[in-house]
């Protein structure tokens, strides 16, 4: 997977806005007291984790257990995201009134209500009817939220192919659902991976705010170790880049799928 001139250039720019910050609080007279030696055990350390468990190995510091399951909670999403928003994208161009309705009166209510409004609703409301942990309750949150704006790029994207496709697989005797599924989907996929990618980048950051129902994510876990440790700066640095990690990584397999799928047409 190559880098493209683009992320470079992103990349030192980045690099830039970060330097001149540490630069500013350098030389402009702000004595703070830089930590930086705090941050390598938050990330790794060698040692007994407990009295249960006292053989020392590498293990993960609190940084990185919250990174781990900021993966898992945006990775289960999003795979529930893209299924929600596939049955509400093709729901959207249903011709019966009742599914065509449902399917727009989710995709409003959902795009027009805050997605902590929606977690603390799914979490404490429903969560606790069903008894559902917080990581369910979270990630049901985000794939939920997602789901509505996935359904659009979906629905946008199918809306791309010619309707002359569409009839002509009819008339060679498909039903309406191998139509989409051999013709008018794999086609309508190429042409929302960037929008669907956006989307995706969104949802990583926005899983942040499941640390307001003490789901120990990326975001929970620093602001565990700022209280625990007050090197705010340098935590919040590390959780900034953490994040940044995540959502570069995704944008370039991103590129790399969209480069793979141009060679094939």
């Amino acid at each position: 997977m190559r880098f493209s001139i683009r992320s470079l250039i992103t990349l030192c720019v980045l690099a830039v806005i970060v330097g001149a910050i540490y630069y500013f609080f350098i030389n402009k007279g702000i004595t703070y007291p830089w930590h930086w030696e705090r941050i390598p055990e938050m990330l790794f350390y060698y040692g007994a984790k407990s009295a249960d468990d006292p053989v020392p190995r590498l293990r993960m510091g609190v940084l990185m257990i919250g990174f781990v399951l900021t993966l898992k909670i945006s990775f289960v999403a999003i795979i529930f995201a893209i299924i929600i928003g596939t049955i509400v994208g093709i729901a959207r161009l249903s011709k019966e009134p009742v599914t065509k309705g449902i399917s727009l009166a989710y995709v409003e209510l959902i795009r027009n209500t805050p997605l902590l409004v929606q977690l603390y609703i799914i979490y404490f409301f429903v969560g606790s009817v069903l008894r559902l942990s917080a990581f369910v309750a979270g990630t049901a949150a985000l794939a939920i939220f997602a789901g509505a704006y996935v359904g659009e790029i979906v629905r946008a994207g199918i809306q791309a192919i010619h309707k002359g496709q569409t009839e002509a697989a009819r008339s060679l005797g498909m039903t309406y659902a191998e139509c989409m599924r051999h013709i008018i989907l794999p086609q309508a996929f190429k042409q929302i991976i960037p929008p669907l990618a956006g989307q995706f980048i969104s949802l990583i950051k926005d899983s942040s705010l499941v640390s307001v129902i003490a789901l120990a994510d990326l975001m929970f876990q620093g602001q565990q170790a700022v209280a625990r440790s007050y090197a705010a700066f340098e935590i919040y640095f590390t959780v900034a880049f953490l994040y940044l990690v995540m959502t570069f990584t995704f944008s370039m397999a991103t590129q790399y799928i969209e480069r793979r799928l141009a060679i094939s047409d």
